[in-house]
């Protein structure tokens, strides 16, 4: 079993109940589950739209992340996620944010994810649950990423 977080995020259609779906898909497969409490953020690089509610999971699976990316993606399709372009509105999106304590670095997964250390509505909601994850590639606490 690997300890895995996943960020969750909806800006489209009813964002809680997209959320409840997301952590009770989750929940089939993540064990030892921490759900945070949820955030309304503002959209951050993707230009004018509706507020974000956003939160994050940390559990432990059994899935490759190979695996465990695609059923993200089936979870989000599932809910009506479009992908019309880069950064466009979502009813869900599920990013992989740590994979234990592994560097994925292929075309279409990238783990760490690239961009989570710079955003305040990702390390907010683990810090709460997860404060002492850590990242491989910085070696920085999820605590001491969020205090940066």
């Amino acid at each position: 079993m690997v300890r895995v977080a996943i960020a969750l995020g909806s800006n489209l259609g009813d964002r809680a109940a997209h959320l409840d779906y997301a952590v009770s898909r989750l929940s089939t497969f993540l064990f030892s589950l921490s759900v945070s409490r949820r955030h309304d953020t503002e959209p951050v690089g993707v230009g004018v739209q509706p507020t974000f509610l956003n939160g994050a999971v940390v559990g432990e699976t059994g899935l490759s992340p190979r695996e465990l990316f695609e059923t993200l993606q089936t979870i989000e399709r599932e809910r009506g996620r479009e992908r019309p372009f880069p950064g466009a509105a979502r009813t869900l999106d599920l990013d992989l944010v740590l994979y234990g304590n592994q560097v994925i670095n292929e075309r279409d997964l990238i783990v760490p994810h690239p961009r989570f250390r710079q955003r305040r509505f990702v390390l907010e909601p683990l810090a709460e649950i997860a404060p002492d994850l850590i990242d491989p590639v910085s070696r920085m606490t999820i605590r001491e990423l969020a205090a940066v």
